[in-house]
């Protein structure tokens, strides 16, 4: 073999240098969760709703199940973990407690069009410690024995909590960024340890900028590891001032393509479930589910496997909690009904229908000025036969009969020419496609 000469043996070095700085990069990079389909796809499955055992790190542990009425083994599902607060339970979480099945995993199963199969792991002693990342092993323990059995959409597995629980998903965020798609933190902190926490998640945190249990601070602190990791643009996000009885959305800015941060902070104690306009508590009033429902449906899933299924598609189960579903899929949301363009110093509205499930669906209106600024808005339409609206956020709501108005709350009403602002209600009954009006003051 012949010697290289000097200038062959410089390209070679800078190619090589070159081969090693691409690698590099690639490995900075987390990959998203690959998407695709798990061994439970195409096969019977054994696993069926309920509470149930399961050893982890030398120990048993329990956890409660909830698989889709009409599970087919032929689709991928969303799979969540609810995480329960300090003293609470997996039956909390599972059933809503007292807030009944609205507030089922923290609202998103009677949300989830039965597009999803939910776990409730139960904490030692009722919280999450994660001694020696016990709590993280359990979650890993369980996600291998549910995709294992059930057929999951990889690329679609979310952790939410409230308090401990939250602590939790951020714990789990930080040390499965390539498992976990996205988390929700519901007034967390950090608690149950962040091993990793260099890689993104997209991230979503909720808490009451007067919160007596955990400070605030600590919900931003957790917030700003994943502002960080998702190379968001770093912001003070506004916040509502106490005793508006508000709360105010920030997502934030230059976030890496697939991995949003967005943060939601209320005029509130520690609450899992705040209602605007008031201080009590409500997890069938709150604005939380549709919100958090709405960040987590941009995560777009993978297609069914090609397998083809071997025997029944459905779990021998018992009833579950909620509304039930007869539809297999979600319905794809409405486009925006049509709207006149305002002309100057008036307004439009637009109205599309975000999600539905037998007996209910979720609405969003959009409100546009003209081509002068307005300082308040008022939105009316008439509800069709068996509607009936059981929560608003964003706007203050009036009804007479069928006759509905909504109007803009203290920090939605000002818009500049051909601003925007968006309310958003949870109604009983068919969705329909109504033709809202909108006057401006």
């Amino acid at each position: 073999m012949r010697p290289m000469t000097t200038p062959a043996r410089r390209r070679w070095v800078l190619s090589s240098l070159l081969t090693l700085a691409l690698a590099g990069a690639v490995l900075l990079v987390p990959r998203l969760a690959e998407a695709g389909p798990t061994a439970g796809c195409g096969r019977t499955p054994t696993l069926t709703n309920g509470t149930h055992s399961i050893q982890s790190s030398g120990q048993s542990r329990s956890y409660i199940l909830s698989i889709p009425n009409t599970y087919n083994n032929t689709r991928p599902y969303r799979l969540i973990f609810g995480l329960h607060w300090l003293n609470g339970t997996a039956n909390d979480v599972a059933t809503g407690g007292a807030d009944g099945a609205a507030w089922a995993f923290y609202g998103q199963k009677q949300l989830s069009n039965d597009s999803t199969i939910f776990v409730a792991p139960q904490g030692i002693s009722n919280g999450w410690a994660n001694t020696n990342g016990r709590d993280v092993t359990l979650v890993d323990d369980l996600i291998r024995l549910v995709e294992g059995d059930l057929c999951v959409d990889t690329s679609q597995v979310f952790a939410m909590g409230w308090s401990y629980g939250g602590a939790m998903s951020y714990a789990l965020a930080c040390a499965r960024p390539t498992v976990f798609r996205a988390v929700v933190v519901y007034s967390g902190a950090n608690l149950s340890g962040c091993s990793g926490g260099t890689q993104p998640v997209a991230y979503f945190g909720i808490h009451g900028t007067h919160d007596s249990v955990l400070n605030i601070s600590s919900g931003r602190s957790v917030r700003d590891t994943f502002v960080r990791n998702n190379g968001c643009t770093a912001q003070s996000p506004r916040e509502p001032a106490q005793g508006s009885l508000t709360h105010i959305t920030t997502v934030y800015a230059g976030c890496r393509a697939g991995y949003p941060v967005q943060w939601a902070a209320f005029d509130g104690d520690h609450a899992p479930h705040p209602v605007d306009g008031t201080t009590a508590t409500s997890g069938t009033r709150t604005w939380t589910s549709a919100a958090v429902n709405t960040f987590l449906a941009q995560f777009p899933g993978s297609p069914s496997p090609s397998a083809s299924p071997s025997g029944s598609a459905s779990p021998s189960a018992s009833p579950s909690s909620g509304p039930s579903p007869s539809a297999s899929s979600s319905p794809a949301p409405s486009s925006p009904a049509p709207s006149t363009p305002a002309p100057g110093g008036a307004c439009s509205a637009s109205y599309k229908t975000v999600n539905s499930w037998p007996g209910g669906f979720q609405g969003e209106v959009t409100v546009t000025a003209g081509s002068s600024p307005i300082t308040g808005w008022t939105v009316q339409w008439t509800l069709s036969s068996g509607q009936t609206i059981t929560q608003v956020w964003n706007g203050t709501l009036s009804a007479n009969g069928s006759a509905v108005t909504v109007r803009n709350v203290s920090y939605n009403g000002s818009l500049p020419a051909s601003g925007s602002a968006t309310f958003g209600f949870l109604a009983g009954g068919t969705p329909s496609a109504p033709s809202p009006s909108c006057s401006s003051a």
